[in-house]
């Protein structure tokens, strides 16, 4: 029996989309594998609009964040991380795991941040290397404008680390026009695949400071990944073959769709639910300018215990 899975991700996935899991398996070295793999990366390089490298990584979201963090920070290195959730705090968490200083911009719980004080503290702090932010935080349903951020932040030297992990193929992402040097995302949210596969994308300006920095990681090495691809159309590691199967119709589904028309429906659903929750009487928990079209999160009605209700 189908189960009804309510959570940001995993979603449920389409049929069409398990299928493809099925297909046999193939060498992760051959032709094959390797025309499976270009054809994936050029049809997610059509839903975060970029032009930039960009790879898939066997992992999930929080490796491409890893990823991110670890091959453009070095020990002492400063970086903003704007803070309006769960998901916010990692990436302080990952930034001090590599002896990165944490500038903490914090936002109440339900708001996004203002791009006005993103510059005052970027003007304060010229040293800051890098700015991280999470487009769609999950754990508070609220969003940043990542769009109005990457204005300020093109104009300094630090590479701009966006996490479009619950809004990339729900909400409207454009990588290359929001000046985004480093975009991460997971495969099992909005891109409607299976988890375990994370994507990231660099940029040109985001490269300049990777070749310069010393290696920290091994399986996570950006270089690894760029040597590999364009040299070989390969992951360096064993990739979840059957997954980038299943990522690769996935993408196929959502680009025969149109990501306009992706959006939309996210939109639409999203007033839909806020709309039958107002109607109970159910107090929505984000702010009115800063609510996610992906996830909707509400108060509890009073008396109503969280362990309780939830059921798993």
């Amino acid at each position: 029996m189908e189960k009804l899975i309510m959570l940001p991700g995993p979603t449920k996935i389409p049929s069409e989309v398990l299928l493809a899991m099925a297909k046999p398996i193939i060498g992760h070295r051959t032709k094959d594998f390797g025309e499976l793999l270009e054809d994936t990366i050029e049809k997610l390089k059509k839903v975060f609009i970029t032009d930039n490298d960009t790879f898939i990584v066997t992992g999930s979201g929080t490796a491409a964040m890893d990823m991110a963090i670890s091959n453009v920070i070095n020990k002492g290195d400063k970086v903003l991380t704007i803070i309006t959730g769960v998901f916010g705090e990692r990436f302080a968490k990952i930034v001090e795991t590599y002896g990165g200083e944490v500038v903490k911009l914090e936002v109440e719980y339900g708001d996004m941040a203002d791009a006005k004080v993103v510059k005052e503290i970027l003007d304060e702090n010229e040293d800051i290397k890098a700015v991280t932010v999470v487009h769609n935080e999950t754990s508070t349903g609220a969003r940043n404008d990542i769009e109005a951020i990457g204005k300020v932040v093109k104009d300094y030297d630090a590479i701009y680390i966006v996490d479009t992990i619950s809004s990339l193929g729900g909400d409207y992402v454009n990588v290359d026009k929001f000046n985004i040097d480093i975009c991460v995302t997971g495969s099992q949210k909005c891109l409607a695949a299976p988890p375990g596969l994370a994507a990231i994308t660099v940029s040109e300006k985001a490269w300049e400071v990777i070749e310069k920095n010393t290696p920290k990681n091994f399986y996570l090495n950006l270089k690894e990944y760029k040597n590999y691809y364009y040299e070989k159309k390969q992951t360096p590691y064993t990739p979840a073959v059957n997954l980038v199967f299943a990522l690769n119709k996935a993408l196929e589904l959502l680009l025969e769709e149109g990501l306009e028309n992706r959006v939309r429906r996210h939109e639409n659903l999203a007033k839909i639910v806020r709309k039958g929750l107002e109607n109970l009487n159910i107090e929505l928990f984000a702010k009115e300018r800063a609510r996610s079209i992906t996830v909707t999160s509400a108060k509890y009605p009073e008396g109503i215990d969280d362990k309780e209700f939830r059921v798993y």
